[in-house]
């Protein structure tokens, strides 16, 4: 089961912090407040699911898990894998 939430939070990640919010306490146990998951939900949904999973995995962010949460964040800041803007102009150009 956690492999297809994982499957889902790359593919949907809004979707999965919805589930992961009414169906557990995984968010909870990582924040201390409902505030920083809100936001994350809004702009940096993938950097908040891998946050969640570093810190309820060892309970800080560090080594490998250092380096999930910053690819999630270029990931959520278009950097990694292309920008939606790019494919667009891609495709005005043809």
């Amino acid at each position: 089961m956690p492999f297809l939430v994982g499957c889902l939070a790359l593919s949907a990640p809004r979707f999965a912090i919805i589930l992961v919010a009414l169906f557990s306490n995984y968010l909870g146990r990582a924040y201390e407040s409902a505030f920083w998951p809100f936001v994350g939900f809004l702009f940096m949904p993938l950097t908040t699911l891998a946050y969640a999973w570093a810190i309820n995995s060892r309970g800080s962010v560090a080594g490998v898990h250092l380096a999930v949460v910053v690819l999630a964040a270029l990931v959520d800041l278009g950097l990694v894998g292309g920008s939606a803007s790019r494919r667009y102009r891609a495709r005005a150009d043809t």
